[in-house]
C-alpha cells in the first residue's frame, strides 16, 4: 500500500524520514538541504517537474535503504557529522585540489572552464574550513550542552550571543553559499560529463567532485533539517 504524502511538507523532512528520498530529489535537481524548508508541490513547480510523478518515485523507494538518522539522538548525529563529514573534507578536499590544478594545468586550454572550477573549488575549501571551525569551536559545543542539560533535567546557561538561533542563522548562510558554488560546478561540467577528450585523471576528478558535492548535501541537510531545528527546540 502506498504512503500517502502530502504535497505541502517539506523535501527536508521528507528526506529526514526516509534518506533515499535524496536520489529521487537529486535525479530532479530539487535542493533538499539548503533549501528543505520549501514543499514538495513549490519544489516541483520551480523544477518545472510533475507532483505525480514525484510522488511515484517517492512511494517505490526502498525504506530501511538508508540511516535512518532521524531516530539518531541529537549528540550522535553531530559525532557523525564531525567524524564523517568534517574529517572527510579536511581529508579528501586538499588531495582532490592537488589533482584539479594538475588537471586544469594540462586540460585547461582547450577545457577553460576547468580554471572556474579550480578558482571555485578552491575557494569552497577556504570558506569550509572557517565554516567548520566556527560549528566545532562556537555551535556544537553549545548544542550537546543543551542536549546535556535536557538529559539531566537541567536548564542550560544562555549562549553568549543571546540564542543559538544565532548562530544556526550565520550557518544555513554559509550553507547557501555553498550549495549555489556546487550547483554553479555542476553545471560547468554538464553534471560532471567527461568530454570526449578526458584522459583517466580528467575523469576521476569528475568523479571526485560530484562525490563531495552529494557528501556535501548530506552533511547540510543532517544539519539544516535535524540538528539545527533540534538544538533550536531544546533551547
Amino acid at each position: 500500500m502506498e504512503k500517502v504524502i502530502s504535497t505541502q511538507v517539506s523535501v527536508g523532512s521528507l528526506v529526514a524520514e526516509n534518506f533515499a528520498a535524496a536520489e529521487v530529489f537529486s535525479k530532479y535537481g530539487i535542493d533538499f538541504c539548503c533549501n528543505g524548508h520549501v514543499s514538495l508541490a513549490e519544489a516541483c513547480a520551480a523544477k518545472g517537474v510533475s507532483v505525480d510523478q514525484i510522488l511515484n518515485e517517492l512511494n517505490q523507494v526502498e525504506e530501511g535503504a538508508r540511516i535512518d538518522f532521524a531516530s539518531w539522538p541529537i549528540d550522535l548525529l553531530i559525532d557523525y557529522v564531525l567524524k564523517i563529514h568534517h574529517r572527510g573534507i579536511r581529508q579528501k578536499g586538499p588531495q582532490m585540489k592537488q589533482l584539479l590544478d594538475k588537471v586544469a594545468s594540462v586540460h585547461g586550454d582547450s577545457h577553460p572552464e576547468l580554471y572556474t572550477i579550480q578558482e571555485l573549488f578552491e575557494g569552497s575549501l577556504i570558506d569550509l574550513n572557517m565554516h567548520l571551525q566556527k560549528e566545532e569551536n562556537v555551535l556544537f559545543p553549545y548544542v550537546l550542552e543543551l542536549f546535556d542539560a535536557a538529559e539531566a533535567g537541567q536548564p542550560a546557561e544562555e549562549m553568549h550571543c543571546g540564542s543559538v538561533a544565532y548562530p544556526i542563522d550565520a550557518m544555513m548562510a554559509e550553507h547557501d553559499n555553498e550549495g549555489e558554488r556546487y550547483r554553479t560546478i555542476d553545471g560547468l561540467t554538464n553534471h560532471y560529463t567527461a568530454p570526449a577528450d578526458a584522459c583517466d585523471s580528467y575523469r576521476l576528478i569528475l568523479k571526485q567532485l560530484h562525490d563531495f558535492e552529494k557528501a556535501l548535501h548530506e552533511h547540510i541537510h543532517l544539519e539544516n533539517n535535524i540538528i539545527f531545528p533540534r538544538a533550536i527546540e531544546l533551547e
